[in-house]
């Protein structure tokens, strides 16, 4: 017995195939003056689609808050000329330490 998403997966397949069928009979065999719109139409929907995700983005990006800074994340502001400044301990390799 089929699961239920080859089931699912069927049906998907068998309207592909009729809209399939269904467009190449209106591109091919209908008049020049209607099968103009088989061209039409599915360039609209992909450019209107295209139009729709960039708007998306865009009202996304001008609605979002900007993020914290990270100094106040970390609790103190630190410039780039201090972090020069402030000494690191210099990291010991494993073979280093094994010899110590």
């Amino acid at each position: 017995m089929a699961s239920r998403d080859q089931i699912v997966g069927g049906g998907v397949l068998a309207i592909a195939i009729i809209i399939a069928i269904v467009y190449l009979y209106w591109f091919f065999f209908t008049p020049p003056e209607i099968a103009i719109w088989a061209v039409k139409i599915p360039v609209l929907i992909a450019v209107l689609a295209v139009l729709g995700i960039a708007a998306w983005i865009g009202w996304t990006m001008a609605t979002t808050p900007p993020p914290k800074p990270v100094e106040e994340l970390i609790g103190e502001e630190i410039t780039p000329s201090e972090e020069s400044k402030e000494e690191k301990p210099a990291e010991t390799s494993v073979a280093e330490k094994k010899e110590q």
